[in-house]
C-alpha cells in the first residue's frame, strides 16, 4: 500500500514544508514524491535524499532573496520577476541530486490550461522551472515547442497526480490552504472552472498537514525575510509533530 508525499505549491511559503519535512525525515520514508510550484522545488530535493538539515539552509540563505528580485521594464508576457537566480538554484538542485524514490512534478500547458504531471523519467531543469513560473510573476517556459506554468494554477496540492502513480496513501504538506488576497481567490476560481482538471479522487487515505493560521500575505509569500523563514520553518516543525499521530498506517515506514 504505497504512502506519497505530496507537497503543495506557496512561494515563499514553502519554507514551512522544509520544517515540516525536518519534523518528519527521522520517521516517514515516502514511497513516491509529489510537488507544485515550490512544492516540487522541495520534493525534488526530498526525492533525491538531501539531508533536511540542507533543505533548511537553503531556505535561511539570505540569498534567496535574489529568487523574487523584480526587473524591468514589466510586460505580462515575460513577468515582474528575473528568472535567472531561481534558474540557477533550480540547475544546481538538479544536477546534486537524483529522485532515489519515483517522483513526479505538475505543470500547466498554456494557452489550454491542461494539467500536467511529469515524471521524473522526463524531467528536465525547465520542468522544475515551469511548475514554478507563476503567472505575471515569472515568464512561461517552453519545452518541447509547447509552453507552460505553474502547477499550482490549476491544483495547489495534487493528490491526484500520486494516485495516478500508485499512492493508495497520501501524507500532504499544504502550506497553501487558502490564497492569501480575495482578488487571488477569485483570479483562481475563474481559472479553474476554464481548465482542464483531472477528476477528483476518493477512497484514498490523506492526512494533511497545513497551518493553524495563515502564513502571511501575498507580500509576505513574494519577499525573503529571515524573520519570516524561521517563523514559518518552526511552524512547519509543530504542526508535523503534532499532526504525527494521525499518520496511521503511513508511520510503518519509519526510518
Amino acid at each position: 500500500m504505497p504512502c506519497a508525499l505530496v507537497l503543495s505549491a506557496g512561494g515563499l511559503f514553502g519554507a514551512y514544508q522544509a520544517g515540516a519535512w525536518n519534523a518528519l525525515s527521522g520517521r516517514f520514508r515516502p514511497e513516491m514524491v509529489v510537488g507544485a510550484s515550490v512544492g516540487a522545488i522541495n520534493g525534488w530535493a526530498i526525492a533525491g535524499g538531501c539531508s533536511a538539515a540542507e533543505i533548511l539552509a537553503m531556505w535561511l540563505d539570505p540569498a534567496m532573496t535574489a529568487v523574487t528580485r523584480p526587473h524591468f521594464p514589466f510586460l505580462p508576457w515575460k513577468g515582474c520577476i528575473d528568472p535567472a537566480p531561481l534558474e540557477k538554484r533550480v540547475r544546481d538542485l538538479y544536477q546534486r541530486f537524483r529522485p532515489r524514490v519515483p517522483y513526479s512534478a505538475t505543470i500547466v500547458e498554456v494557452p489550454w490550461m491542461r494539467l500536467v504531471r511529469v515524471g521524473q523519467d522526463r524531467i528536465a531543469p525547465e520542468h522544475l522551472m515551469a511548475s514554478c513560473a507563476v503567472p505575471l510573476g515569472y515568464p512561461p517556459v517552453r519545452i518541447g515547442g509547447r509552453w507552460y506554468v505553474d502547477g499550482g494554477v490549476l491544483d495547489i496540492l495534487p493528490v491526484w497526480a500520486a494516485v495516478e502513480m500508485g499512492a493508495t496513501r497520501v501524507l500532504a504538506v499544504n502550506a497553501l490552504p487558502r490564497l492569501p488576497s480575495l482578488a487571488l481567490r477569485a483570479a483562481a476560481e475563474v481559472v479553474r472552472v476554464v481548465g482542464q482538471r483531472p477528476a477528483r479522487v476518493s477512497g484514498i487515505e490523506v492526512v494533511e498537514i497545513c497551518p493553524r493560521a495563515p502564513l502571511g500575505t501575498l507580500r509576505d509569500s513574494a519577499i525573503w525575510s529571515a524573520e519570516n523563514m524561521r517563523r514559518w520553518i518552526r511552524q512547519g516543525e509543530e504542526d508535523a509533530a503534532a499532526n504525527w499521530s494521525r499518520l496511521g498506517s503511513c508511520s510503518q515506514h519509519d526510518a
